[in-house]
């Protein structure tokens, strides 16, 4: 079979008709712009992550340098009473152990201190635990704080 001038003609005419349709079909590379842009995501979204988990760990850090043991029963109470750090101030009729969360960081972490409390400084706290006024007077807080300055830190039953 033989070619003419012509067939070759049209031939390299639909060849080049063929490629120019099949790069226009192609997107010119959009996959490969779509997979490096997902690409980018990725390491940023993991870049943000780790800065979110050292947000986070440093936070812990400083939470737990900050952090003072409050004493929830009787074996934290023992353990305070020895140490002479805090009283264990749950053991007042009267204040929970969210209460003795806030009398901690108001300060107050001894049975003498509740005992020696003033009026401004009774009308402060019940402010602060969300008291009625009058509520430290009414339960006896300073008496009872006195009582239990005086006796010893009751023991759990296996101690």
């Amino acid at each position: 079979m033989s070619f003419t001038l012509n067939d070759i003609a049209l031939l390299l005419i639909a060849l080049i008709i063929g490629l120019i349709f099949g790069l226009m079909i192609s997107g010119r590379g959009k996959y490969r712009r779509a997979w490096r842009d997902e690409q980018l995501l990725h390491r940023q979204s993991v870049k943000d992550r780790d800065a979110r988990l050292e947000a986070a760990e440093t936070r812990v850090r400083e939470l737990e340098r900050q952090a003072v043991p409050v004493g929830a029963g009787a074996t934290s109470g023992v353990a305070a009473a020895a140490t002479h750090e805090r009283d264990d101030l749950s053991r007042i009729n009267g204040i929970s152990q969210a209460q003795e969360v806030s009398l901690n960081e108001a300060g107050y972490q001894r049975f003498e201190q509740i005992a020696a409390l003033g009026a401004e400084q009774e009308a402060a706290l019940e402010a602060r635990l969300g008291l009625r006024p009058g509520t430290i007077v009414q339960e006896d807080w300073r008496g009872q704080a006195r009582t239990l300055e005086t006796k010893p830190a009751r023991r759990g039953l296996f101690g």
